[in-house]
């Protein structure tokens, strides 16, 4: 029995020893898969300093090219010349307006006026208020007053008109 007990704990031991092995792989492949993100971060890095070194030269490149004075002056050209063609331009349809307006036309579209504001209901000359001619928030007095004024004038003007007639 001796033998079996000591054969139990040979297999006991190496049972024992292959668990710590299993772990220590464990602990390997972690640490190895931890290395292997470790380089590619760094490869991802290396590539990116990279694209910006070549970001950095197109920029120098780009700004050795650029002439800040002479792309002002080209764009205050420009903005000259698209004033003038703006200019040019009103007083050709100007012109052209002038040539093409009959007097008709603006009889014409007087009528048409009158035509849409007479189906609404508007009468242009009647239903128009007139604007008040007083500050606002100016007490009913003051506008009664005024009121008044403009009714005296009108007396007056009515007497001056039946004297030119006698």
């Amino acid at each position: 029995m001796a033998a079996l007990q000591n054969a139990c704990k040979i297999m006991a031991k190496d049972l024992v020893r292959t668990r710590r092995y299993i772990q220590k792989f464990y602990q390997m492949r972690t640490q190895l898969q931890a290395v292997g993100l470790r380089i590619q971060t760094l490869r991802s890095n290396q590539s990116m300093a990279e694209a910006m070194k070549g970001v950095t030269k197109a920029m120098r490149s780009m700004n050795k090219q650029i002439n800040l004075p002479a792309i002002q002056k080209i764009m205050m050209d420009f903005e000259r010349e698209s004033e003038t063609m703006d200019m040019k331009e009103e007083m050709m349809n100007d012109a052209i307006d002038d040539v093409m307006e009959d007097d008709d036309d603006e009889e014409e579209s007087d009528q048409i006026v009158n035509q849409v504001l007479d189906e609404i209901g508007i009468s242009l000359g009647n239903s128009l208020p007139e604007a008040a001619s007083g500050r606002i928030g100016a007490p009913a007095k003051e506008a009664n007053q005024q009121e008044a004024l403009l009714g005296d004038d009108a007396a007056l003007q009515a007497r001056l008109d039946n004297l030119r007639r006698e």
